[in-house]
């Protein structure tokens, strides 16, 4: 099959991590014959210093030309980077909020997984780990508190902010399809969290998701109020398996998971539109302090590849034999030097992509 693949290499770490993820794909492509066809985008920083602006009018066509788009990291140092004395619409992160609203990427995907390898990492106990957990936090991007109304008055001397939390039905029921349809590839089970006893938007919400879950007959659907996810996640993420929410509370469900694996080094994440169209990308940021020393870990890009694989090219083994590269590499004791523990090899970026590549 062939495939069009956007890469924005983007900043600091980004052209490094981009390079090894690529040469993942590669690998693919050679062992189940496919053609990978890249076209690099620039954005960011990168795009500010060539064309004076974070995100230009043709990078984003030719996003939306591609199959999928792969991105390394953007921006830099807040308190160095010539980026930041610039206003902020022109600064490197205005060119990624740009790209998200012009690709309408409206269903972020955060996974957060325990490998046994790294379990000392992990700051829960031992007992509470149990056998790992590997869950997917579902969050819907584009709606909820952060884009409803707001204003500050004052009256009297007194000062009143007011946020607008609004959802309509269309928006709770495209997120909650992405859910579903990503529990089907999975262990078939989604918790959908709200808070339905104090907010009618969640009202709304359960409401909706109970009539989507009707049409997938195969997933076991529970809710659960966001305060109690907040607890169960530390104290039994285990349970979990596609985890559903609105914007703000996934914003920080999915921050406390991450910290949960212990390593944010390891994280991918995808956001997707209506379609199976979706841009991926490692959680982490662009460390512009490790640029260019071959100490950057790429396994969040590469496994965020591994979901651009699955997610929206529908290449579901070839995403296992990536995922499965990187569970090898890591058993066999490779480490870059953020995951390094007692007993193992530490290796650069560059080589932990050569020993993924070669274990696809």
């Amino acid at each position: 099959m062939d495939y069009s693949i956007a890469l924005i290499p983007g900043d600091g770490i980004g052209p490094e991590i981009v390079k090894e993820a690529k040469k993942v794909l590669d690998a693919v492509c050679r062992k189940y014959h496919h053609t990978f066809t890249y076209s690099e985008v620039l954005l960011g920083g990168a795009s500010i210093d060539v064309h004076g602006v974070p995100l230009t009018e043709d990078a984003v066509a030719r996003a939306k030309a591609s199959d999928a788009v792969l991105m390394g990291s953007i921006g830099g140092d807040a308190k160095t980077s010539p980026w930041y004395q610039l206003e902020p619409s022109r600064r490197p992160e205005a060119g990624l909020l740009a790209i998200r609203k012009a690709l309408n990427l409206f269903a972020n995907l955060r996974p957060a997984y325990l490998y046994k390898e790294l379990q000392k990492a992990c700051p829960l106990k031992e007992e509470v780990i149990g056998d790992g957990f590997d869950m997917i936090i579902v969050r819907e991007l584009t709606g909820g508190l952060y884009f409803g109304e707001r204003k500050t008055t004052e009256e009297n001397g007194v000062k009143t902010a007011v946020d607008t939390l609004t959802y309509n039905e269309n928006e709770i029921r495209r997120i909650a399809v992405k859910a579903f349809d990503i529990a089907m590839k999975r262990s078939k089970k989604v918790t959908s969290v709200d808070k339905a006893n104090v907010l009618d938007s969640s009202r709304l919400w359960r409401k909706v998701v109970e009539e989507v879950a009707a049409d997938y007959p195969e997933v076991t659907l529970e809710h659960m109020l966001v305060d109690n996810c907040a607890m169960q996640l530390v104290h039994n993420p285990g349970q979990f398996d596609v985890i559903l929410t609105e914007n703000m509370f996934g914003d920080i469900l999915s921050d406390e998971a991450s910290m949960v694996t212990g390593s944010i080094g390891m994280l991918s994440s995808a956001s997707l539109n209506d379609t199976k169209f979706g841009l991926y990308e490692p959680s982490h940021g662009s460390a512009p302090d490790i640029a260019g020393q071959d100490k950057a870990n790429p396994i969040a890009t590469i496994l965020s590849a591994a979901m651009m694989l699955r997610y929206s090219l529908d290449l579901d083994k070839e995403a296992d034999a990536v995922e499965a590269a990187v569970q090898k590499v890591l058993t066999e004791g490779y480490r870059t030097c953020d995951i390094m523990s007692e007993g193992c090899t530490e290796v650069g970026t560059s080589k932990m992509g050569d020993l993924i590549a070669e274990a696809v």
